[in-house]
């Protein structure tokens, strides 16, 4: 990994602001990557990218990758640059895509005190499997780079994006055209043994994991699991596949300024493990098909609102250990029967059951919301409880 001159990805030499490392995913640049993302945060940050061995301005790989091995150079990457802006020393903010988010994650692991915050982006503790990037190695290594650039913007790119964007989707494909193949196979066989899962307890640096609500790579369930690292926060941006930062830049910018470069360190953590709390008991009590389903149905109107609910609805209410979760469903049950919220009602009949509830003690709920909150609202109540046991019986719930 070299220092180039034109790694220096944001306008002018603002070197009073902080510094924000990007990474590239496999079989393209940071240059091609980040630039529009870069220029969005040309008042926040001085954006500085790194390429892969065989990629873009980096030297071939003239031996086996690790990520290991990978972080350790990017931390020695950064460090030199910090340097070089005479602030050497200095922590910097870091956001990777893909292969550079599952770098990230090594590197908040064996560097925590390197970096400030880190932004995973459309990656995961593991993405894909060992033996589907084995083949892929021997398929590069058999017959160069031919057949996976055939396939890749399928991969990449939401539907029509790369037709209708060429100006943006063409500089990646060239990319990837132009990577070593090589080190791009010896990049496959690292991510075949990268598997963090079972280390993501140990993150204490404040992580923002988003990625493409659309994305074939690196399913939605993947990358929302990074949201229950220590810390963290994690997202989906409606409408992009697997390369977010040139499919949606704007964005990805305004999520890596609120929740990488700005929000202060331990207000992130503290926001972050009650969003990850909240997370958890909200997939438990509403059911995970549910939740995941309003994740990826929101958009830039909803996604605060989801993330503020999320928070503080289940995070800073459900959690709290005054009630069980038992009572806590009697009295949302009955506090929706008297405000007539009966889409929600709906929803909260079957939590309760989650929750322990029985048949009999449901209609004891509503009985008592009857006398409380009026006959007719409990009517309706009564009603819409026995549609929800028919569509159970019936096997047409939602999936949970």
């Amino acid at each position: 990994m070299t220092l180039l001159d034109d790694t220096r990805l944001s306008p002018g030499t603002r070197d009073d602001l902080p510094l924000l490392v990007v990474g590239p995913s496999l079989g393209t640049s940071s240059a091609s990557l980040w630039s529009a993302v870069a220029a969005a945060l040309a008042d926040d940050a001085v954006v500085v990218g790194w390429d892969l061995p065989g990629h873009g301005g980096s030297a071939p790989a003239d031996a086996p990758l690790t990520a290991a091995d990978l972080a350790a150079r990017i931390a020695a990457f950064a460090a030199a640059v910090q340097t070089g802006r005479g602030r050497a020393g200095e922590p910097f903010a870091y956001a990777g895509s893909s292969l550079g988010g599952a770098l990230g994650l090594q590197l908040a692991l064996d560097h925590p005190g390197a970096v400030t915050a880190v932004g995973v982006v459309c990656s995961a503790a593991r993405i894909g499997t060992p033996a589907s990037w084995h083949e892929r190695a021997a398929t590069v290594r058999g017959a160069g780079l031919g057949p996976v650039l055939a396939a890749t913007p399928a991969r990449w790119f939401a539907a029509g994006f790369a037709e209708t964007h060429p100006e943006r989707s063409g500089p990646l494909l060239d990319d990837l055209a132009a990577a070593d193949p090589e080190s791009y196979a010896r990049c496959c066989e690292l991510l075949a043994a990268f598997d963090v899962r079972s280390s993501l307890g140990r993150l204490r640096v404040p992580l923002l994991a988003v990625g493409g609500a659309a994305d074939p790579v690196v399913p939605a369930a993947d990358l929302l699991a990074l949201g229950t690292a220590p810390g963290a926060l994690a997202t989906l941006v409606p409408g992009a596949a697997h390369q977010l930062p040139v499919e949606d830049p704007t964005a990805l910018a305004v999520l890596l300024r609120r929740h990488v470069l700005h929000a202060p360190a331990a207000r992130r953590e503290t926001l972050g493990e009650q969003y990850a709390a909240g997370m958890a008991v909200r997939r438990e009590v509403l059911g995970a098909g549910h939740v995941d389903r309003a994740t990826l149905a929101r958009d830039d109107g909803t996604a605060d609102f989801q993330e503020m609910i999320t928070r503080y609805a289940w995070g800073g209410i459900w959690t709290r250990p005054g009630l069980t979760r038992r009572e806590r469903s009697m009295l949302t049950l009955t506090a929706l029967v008297a405000r007539g919220h009966h889409e929600e009602l709906v929803l909260h009949l079957r939590a309760a059951a989650r929750n322990g509830l029985t048949p009999a003690e449901i209609t004891e709920v509503l009985l008592q919301s009857a006398v409380y909150c009026g006959v007719p609202d409990a009517n309706t109540a009564f009603r819409l409880y026995r549609e929800v046991l028919a569509a159970d019986a019936a096997g047409d719930s939602p999936a949970p």
